[in-house]
């Protein structure tokens, strides 16, 4: 399999679909008429975007999301509705972003050695590597990982995934953070098979940087994702933004990085054999399919727990089972077909078939893309 292709894909698939927790999503209102800018060619903006260059900035990101996900408890960025998120960056590799949640905060600092994130209801603090929040992408391992929250590396990372199967135009002139930008569109090509209808990126006319990008659906002019500066301030920060120092009483801990043992390694293998993950068509109908093995849902309900337990996500109580078919059947619908029976769970963005055999597929296509793509499942 070409692995290049596969990051690409998941790229596409965890920042346009949000299928793993990509709600760090918002779109600002501009302010003001639209400003009179020199002209300038769509290639020229797409090349602007692929390579904007980190710079010092901080700002206010404003979410507003509309996929259909429910809330999740702490951090109501990752849910439907509106919230809001701080950031700041040297951009050296040192990082702060402020997560509010109700009457507490989340809070990841890099101070270019060390990274820390403090959840002030826990009150608890987790020492991580330097690179941990910048580096974290959307991958095939299941493993949850943090979204970009920045447009700049959204933007990048949409626009790298479908440029090739897209019509690319620049749509006018707006204002974001009250800076002028210009407006690039990139719309499927009549062959692609999708549920979206175009991707909207605004690039700041001075900086050639994206501020602002938006996703939207077929059948509706309501943006389903969007992100985007409120407010934005470029230029060299308050250097005691990027430095931590844990609080008096917090519960500090470690994760270690271990090493995996022979053992664990070929059993890595073999599941990743067994799943045989695959990837079905290019650009903005691409479908990830694989077969999960049938305890994998089992395990998944164990770590939900184990997590639940140590307070990184919702609390349950000790030797509560998970009801992983029934919270299944919450979100989706039966449906069956020629190709077997399962549960299809359906956002504005696309959705994600699950047979009862443990096929799965996932994309930013209608159903019947899904069904199609299942059927082919080895």
């Amino acid at each position: 399999m070409n692995r290049r292709r596969v990051t690409v894909v998941a790229a596409a698939v965890g920042v346009v679909a949000g299928a793993t927790g990509l709600g760090l999503l918002a779109m600002p209102a501009g302010a003001g008429p639209a400003p009179v800018l020199p002209d300038v060619t769509a290639e020229a903006l797409v090349e602007s975007v692929l390579d904007a260059k980190p710079t010092a900035f901080g700002g206010t990101v404003d979410v507003d999301n509309d996929l259909g996900i429910p809330a999740i408890a702490g951090v109501p960025q990752l849910s439907d509705g509106a919230s809001s998120l701080r950031i700041w960056t040297d951009g050296e590799g040192r990082v702060r972003v402020q997560l509010p949640g109700g009457d507490s905060e989340r809070t990841f600092v890099d101070d270019g050695q060390t990274g820390w994130l403090w959840n002030s209801a826990e009150q608890t603090v987790a020492k991580l590597p330097h690179g941990s929040f910048q580096d974290a992408k959307p991958d095939l391992t299941g493993e949850a990982k943090a979204a970009p929250t920045d447009p700049v590396t959204l933007s990048r990372q949409v626009v790298a995934a479908i440029q090739q199967y897209s019509d690319v135009t620049v749509d006018g002139t707006a204002r974001v953070a009250n800076r002028p930008v210009y407006e690039l569109v990139l719309t499927p090509k009549p062959t692609e098979k999708t549920v979206l209808r175009e991707v909207r990126v605004a690039v700041d006319s001075e900086l050639r940087v994206p501020l602002r990008v938006a996703v939207l659906t077929n059948g509706t002019d309501a943006p389903a994702v969007q992100v985007g500066f409120s407010e934005l301030n470029v230029g060299p920060q308050d250097a005691s933004l990027f430095s931590f120092t844990p609080p008096p009483g917090a519960k500090v801990t470690e994760p270690q990085a271990q090493e995996p043992s022979a053992e664990d390694k070929a059993a890595a293998e073999k599941a990743f054999t067994e799943a045989n993950p695959q990837v079905m068509g290019e650009g903005w109908d691409v479908v990830l399919a694989a077969r999960v093995p049938r305890d994998a849902l089992a395990g998944l309900a164990d770590r939900q727990e184990q997590n639940g337990r140590e307070g990184r996500w919702q609390h349950r109580g000790e030797g509560q089972d998970i009801d992983v078919q029934g919270l299944l059947d919450q979100v989706g619908k039966k449906v069956s077909g020629a190709w077997g029976s399962g549960t299809l769970i359906t956002t504005r963005v696309g959705g994600v078939l699950i047979a009862d055999d443990g096929r799965v597929a996932a994309g930013a296509v209608p159903e019947q893309v899904l069904v199609d793509a299942i059927g082919q499942v080895k």
